[in-house]
C-alpha cells in the first residue's frame, strides 16, 4: 500500500487535483513572487545617459534576475541586476510600467 492509497484511506472524500493543473501560489504564469509595496519605476540621468531604474522588489533574488531578463527581452535593450536594483538602458518607463502591470505587479512611477 502506497502513500496514496493510505491517504485515499483516511480522506476518501477528498478530490486530489490533477497533476498538469497545478498553480502556484502567486496566481500569475511567471511564477514570480508577487508583494505588497509596488515596486519603484525612477528614472535618473547616470555619465548623461538616460536609464529606468526599478527597485522595492522584496522576494527572491532568482525572481528579480528572472524578470530582469524579461524585461530586457521585451524591450530589446541592456540593462543589469545589482544591489537589489534593475537598471535598464534607456527611458522606457512607460513601457516597463504597462508591462509589470499585466504581470500582476503594482508599480509606482517615481520622479517627472
Amino acid at each position: 500500500m502506497d502513500l496514496a492509497d493510505q491517504l485515499r484511506n483516511l480522506f476518501p472524500d477528498h478530490e486530489p487535483d490533477e497533476p498538469g493543473n497545478s498553480r502556484s501560489e502567486e496566481g500569475n504564469d511567471h511564477g514570480l513572487w508577487l508583494q505588497e509595496a509596488p515596486i519603484r519605476c525612477v528614472y535618473e540621468k547616470r555619465k548623461g545617459k538616460p536609464v529606468t531604474v526599478l527597485e522595492g522588489y522584496t522576494g527572491a533574488d532568482s525572481d528579480f534576475r528572472e524578470l530582469t531578463r524579461m524585461l530586457k527581452r521585451e524591450l530589446h535593450v541592456g540593462g543589469s541586476y545589482k544591489d537589489d536594483r534593475i537598471v535598464i538602458q534607456g527611458d522606457y518607463r512607460d513601457r516597463i510600467m504597462d508591462f509589470l502591470k499585466d504581470l500582476g505587479f503594482k508599480v509606482k512611477r517615481v520622479g517627472g
